[in-house]
This record gives structure tokens, C-alpha cells and sequence, in this order.
């Protein structure tokens, strides 16, 4: 005889044991990020009515879309170093664009956390994370481009990154045929800054086209995870890697540089990690690259450590608090120096240029494969643009500060209004606080810091106690603002036993310009000091005050340096005065013809290439060869 009970009871036993181990194997959500490369937010769901982003759009009406979301860098490395590491990379060491210096062991990538938990973690596959590659290796379970979530164990939750290209600044490099463009030149919505020519209209209406495709392939990654039946178990962030690409936006710590879209679409299963809006609102809290590593940690109930320097957004160590600010910097770019940190609040940006005596226009060897870029320099060049478009090829302001509400393409600098001091002395005192606390290692000259860091990590050289870094940000931060009236504040800066400051110091005399004659005679001796970026900066200073001869001398130095990142500023500073004598070609030929090849990442080349094509040297005759 059936017995009825007995089979009841066993078929609500398998049930329950089912979804226990059902429950326990999903426990923890899967998480798919979907990374579009160099784009800002023009984007349906942000209002960009151009734009052509049916899958983002939905994407958005199913999730949260964050308004105030930021890239800390506006290039890909240091952005994405900070991402991965949860520190900012001016802090770390790795704010200086594709240096791969070491990281310090105390920072861990966030992945290995998940990993560590139980998480099948796989990267698709671009990584450029600004450090050695062998420091990456143990990381991931698997990154390359076959890694995928649907390689892991049945019921193990997985991390997933899928990254694409096709909205890449190289994107516009290649030329597409206006009869095959989709979205119209004409119909562009130009941003003030930009001259009116057909080149500058034909990359952005390009750029759009390139847009259009990542969506479409933003929407194949979507119908992928539907068809593998997880989409009820996985949280999908969709976001880009920093803003761009027309010249002006991706480099420069600006809106267009650095503002990024950002969705998060979190399923009902775990609507305990909802931010307070439902799904389809927008999300005014201000997030950053720094907060993404705690993030994912707090989701997945991981306790994040202490060396992270970002704030949890979601999950179970949400900070209640929402941030003031939003913090970036910009150091190196590739061949080009310059250093800039901003500080964004919901309404303000914030802009302090540490090298003002450069104009923001330096030509870089990359964004000059543009067309558009090319163009605005040659129609400024020929006197056809209006003030607002000329800016960008002039030498630029210590402090900027802009109302992004009412002037979202920032090109209204309000730092020298009186109505806006209060905001202004606000944000110059966060940024001020924020650099001192995180040690940040840009104010130590690139050169100098590696030579004094060693096989040491720069994070931990800086924390060493060795290097008198408050004081030195202090000095740095009083020598970009100098007036006449400091002038023995200065040279008592010059005679300083630290590098550092004898930089600031000679950096000072360099932006005091003809009011630095007293200096003169200290500046001379400084030519021949023992650190090479003090020698570069005291030579530029010494030009401003027509003492080209003994200017040479700290250059030719300089060109010599063992450290090709000593070359690379003297070859930016070389040029930046103009000196085309032939004692000046001639000791940057012998510095190119000594390398016997250029290398494609070898940035004091590519420096030197751009002052012997502006010199008409043809290479060869040297025995010079490019790599590219």
C-alpha cells in the first residue's frame, strides 16, 4: 500500500533542501560591470537628446541612474588604478599616466576579496591598472579575452568585467565617410569652446555613431546574462571609464573629463541594497572611482579594510552620510607634464593648476591624431576664434572655479568674483585638506621621486616619514599664487636642503617672471643642482629673464639624465621657451640618436619627435627611428 504521508513528507524535505542549497549558493548577488571606454554622459537617460542609446535608456528606467558620479583622473590608467585599488593614484604613486610603478603590498586589489569569498572573478579584458603586471597576476580567475562568468562552477556567484573600445578615443582617428555617418555633423550641439568647422563637426557626429554602437553591444551583454537565466541573481553597473574624447574633455579635470554615467540595476531579490529611490530615479549622491572597491565589498558583506580610501555607496557599510565632495587630479600625460586637483560639490567645481606657466593646449602626440583637435589649433591659429575658444591655447589661471548648473560646459570662471569667494575659499581649503591627508606624491617632481623611492613603493616611500610632505604641499600651494612682495620667501625656498622645495621655490621665481631679477645670481647657481628638475624649472626661469645662455646649461644637463623622466620635462620645457638655436637641436638629436629606437611608450621620445618635427629635422638624417 502507498504510503501517502511518507511521500509527502519526503517530497517537502527535497523542496526545502533544494532551496537551501539553492539559497546558499545565491546567497551573495552576482555582479556584471559593463565598461564603455572615454565617454561622458551623452547618453539618452542624462538628457542628450542626440544621442541614440535605446539599451543604456532602458537599462536606466530599470535601475538607478547617479547624476553625480565621477572619475578621480581623466585618463584611463590612474582612473582605473584607483578603481581597482580603492586609493586615489595620486596617493598610491600611480597618478602619472601608464608609469607602472610598484604597488605597495598593504594595498590589495578589491577582486582578490571576492575571490577570497567564494566569487568566480573574471575580467574582459582590458586591465591598465599603472602597475607591474606581475602584481596583477593571482588576481583574477581568469582575464583575457575568452574570460566569462559562464566558466564558473554551477551556482558559484560571480564578479564579471566586460569592457569595450568602441567608444575609444582612437575611435575618431580613422576617418568614417560623412555619406556613411548616422547622426547629422550638421545637428551637433558644438560646446562654446569648440570653433565651428567641418572637421570638428565630423568627429563629434562621429563620435556619436561610435556611442551608438556601444549601446547596441552594452545591449548584446544584457541579452547574454537573460539567456544564461541569472539576470534575477545579478546586479549589473553599467558605467564609463572617464569622459571624452574631443580635445578639451578626456586629460583635463573638467566635467567632460571627468563626469561619467553611471546606472546600477539591482534586482528585486535584493532590494535591501536599493539606495532610498526606487528603481527608474535618479541618485543626486555623489559617488567616485575611490568608493567602488569599498561598494563592492560592502554588497557582499566583506568588512573593508582599512587602507581604502573611497566610501561605501551600497551594502551593509553605507556610509549614512553623504560625501560633500568629489576629489580628482591630473598629473603627467603621456610626453606632457602638468599637474591640476579639482573639487566638485553638487553645484561647484573647483580647479587649482599647480604649473600655470603651461597653456592647457600642449601638444600630445595621441590627441593630435584627431582631426578635430588639429583643426581648432590651426583656426586659432589663423585669428578666427572668439575669446572663449582662444583660452584653451593660452596659459592658464592658478584657481578656477565654475557653476556647473548654470554653465555646464565651464567656460565662465568665476575664482576672481567677489560674490563667489566664500565657495571659493570652501573648496580651496577641501582640496588643501584632501591632498595633505591622503599624502599625495604629485608634489614631489616625477624624476626626483622615483630616484628617491627606489625598488619602495611610492605609497610607502611617502609614508616613511622621510619626506616633509604638509610642508611641502603648504609651500607649493603659496609659490603658484607668489606675489612680488614674497620674493625672499622664495629665495629662502631656493637655498632649501630639500629637492622638493628648492622646486617649488625655483617654480615660484618661474611664474614671478621679470619681478625675479633679484634672484638671478641664486638661480644661476642652481643650474647645476644635483636634482635634474630643479635644474629644468630654475633654466625656464632663468629664459623668462633673458639668460638664455646659463638657461642652456640646465638643459643640456638635464638631456643627459639617466632618467628619461628628467628628459621628458626638460624636452616639455625646451620647447615651452621656444630655443631653436643649434646647440639646442643639436643636444636633443644626440639625446633621441642615443636611445638608437623610439619606443611607442617611451615618452621623452615621442617629446623629442614633436620638437624635431616643429624644427623640420628629418630623423633619418640621424639615424633616428620612430616605433609608430
Amino acid at each position: 500500500m502507498i504510503n501517502f504521508k511518507s511521500i509527502l513528507i519526503a517530497l517537502v524535505i527535497s523542496i526545502v533542501g533544494f532551496n537551501l542549497s539553492y539559497s546558499q549558493t545565491q546567497e551573495k548577488p552576482n555582479i556584471l560591470w559593463i565598461v564603455s571606454e572615454d565617454n561622458s554622459p551623452l547618453i539618452g537617460a542624462y538628457g542628450d537628446d542626440f544621442a541614440t542609446t535605446p539599451n543604456i535608456d532602458k537599462l536606466a528606467e530599470e535601475g538607478f541612474l547617479y547624476t553625480h558620479a565621477y572619475a578621480n583622473a581623466p585618463v584611463c590608467a590612474p582612473a582605473r588604478n584607483t578603481i581597482i585599488t580603492g586609493v586615489y593614484a595620486n596617493s598610491s604613486g600611480n597618478s602619472n599616466m601608464r608609469s607602472n610603478y610598484p604597488k605597495s603590498e598593504e594595498i590589495k586589489l578589491f577582486p582578490s576579496f571576492l575571490r577570497k569569498a567564494g566569487y568566480y572573478v573574471t575580467n574582459n579584458a582590458k586591465e591598465d591598472y599603472n602597475i607591474t603586471q606581475e602584481q596583477t597576476r593571482d588576481v583574477w580567475n581568469e582575464s583575457s579575452g575568452q574570460a566569462h562568468y559562464k566558466n564558473r562552477t554551477p551556482g558559484q556567484p560571480f564578479f564579471a568585467v566586460f569592457n569595450t573600445g568602441l567608444s575609444h578615443e582612437s575611435s575618431i582617428h580613422e576617418i568614417k565617410a560623412s555619406k556613411d555617418l548616422r547622426h547629422d555633423p550638421g545637428k551637433v550641439k558644438l560646446p562654446p569652446y569648440h570653433p565651428d568647422t567641418p572637421e570638428i563637426r565630423h568627429d563629434w557626429a562621429q563620435y556619436y555613431d561610435n556611442i551608438e554602437d556601444m549601446d547596441n553591444w552594452v545591449g548584446a551583454k544584457l541579452k547574454e546574462l537573460e539567456e544564461s537565466g541569472e539576470t534575477e541573481n545579478t546586479i549589473v553597473i553599467y558605467y564609463g571609464d572617464h569622459g571624452g574624447v574631443l580635445g578639451r574633455s578626456k586629460r583635463y579635470v573638467y566635467e567632460t573629463g571627468t563626469r561619467v554615467p553611471f546606472i546600477v540595476r539591482i534586482p528585486d531579490k535584493f532590494k535591501h541594497l536599493w539606495p532610498n529611490e526606487s528603481p527608474g530615479s535618479k541618485v543626486e549622491r555623489i559617488i567616485s572611482f575611490v568608493d567602488l572597491a569599498p561598494t563592492m565589498l560592502s554588497i557582499i558583506e566583506t568588512s573593508v579594510p582599512d587602507f581604502m580610501q573611497g566610501e561605501a555607496f551600497l551594502g551593509s557599510q553605507k556610509e549614512k552620510d553623504e560625501p560633500e565632495y568629489a576629489f580628482m587630479f591630473r598629473d603627467r600625460m603621456d610626453e606632457r607634464y602638468d599637474m591640476s586637483r579639482a573639487v566638485r560639490d553638487k553645484k561647484f567645481r573647483y580647479i587649482r593648476n599647480y604649473l600655470p606657466y603651461r597653456i592647457y593646449g600642449q601638444r600630445l602626440d595621441f590627441l593630435w591624431r584627431a582631426r578635430s583637435i588639429r583643426s581648432w589649433e590651426e583656426t586659432c591659429l589663423k585669428g578666427d576664434c572668439n575669446d572663449i575658444q582662444q583660452v584653451f591655447w593660452n596659459t592658464k589661471p592658478t584657481e578656477e572655479l565654475y557653476d556647473t548648473e548654470n554653465d555646464p560646459w565651464e567656460v565662465n570662471n568665476l575664482a576672481l568674483d567677489p560674490e563667489y569667494s566664500s565657495e571659493l575659499l570652501r573648496m580651496r581649503k577641501a582640496n588643501l585638506e584632501w591632498m595633505i591627508n591622503i599624502k599625495d606624491s604629485g608634489f614631489i617632481p616625477e624624476a626626483e621621486l622615483v630616484d628617491m623611492a627606489g625598488k619602495q613603493a611610492i605609497y610607502d616611500y611617502m609614508r616613511t616619514g622621510k619626506v616633509p610632505l604638509e610642508d611641502i604641499i603648504k609651500i607649493a600651494e603659496k609659490m603658484v599664487m607668489v606675489c612680488e612682495k614674497d620674493i625672499m620667501e622664495v629665495a629662502s625656498y631656493l637655498k632649501s636642503d630639500d629637492s622638493a622645495i628648492r622646486y617649488w621655490g625655483a617654480t615660484g621665481a618661474l611664474i614671478l617672471g621679470a619681478k625675479a631679477i633679484p634672484l638671478i645670481p641664486e638661480l644661476k647657481k642652481m643650474v647645476n643642482d644635483p636634482s635634474p628638475n630643479v635644474r629644468i624649472v630654475a633654466s625656464e626661469a632663468l629664459y623668462t629673464l633673458g639668460e638664455k645662455n646659463a638657461g642652456r646649461i640646465g638643459f643640456r644637463s638635464a638631456l643627459k639624465s639617466s632618467n628619461s623622466f628628467a628628459r621628458t620635462h626638460a624636452l616639455n620645457a625646451i620647447e615651452s621657451v621656444g630655443d631653436n638655436s643649434d646647440e639646442m637641436q643639436e643636444a636633443v638629436i644626440a639625446m633621441a640618436r642615443e636611445a638608437g629606437k623610439l619606443v611607442r611608450d617611451s615618452y621623452d621620445h615621442r617629446a623629442a619627435k614633436t620638437l624635431l618635427d616643429k624644427w623640420k629635422i628629418d630623423p633619418n638624417k640621424y639615424g633616428i627611428k620612430y616605433a609608430w
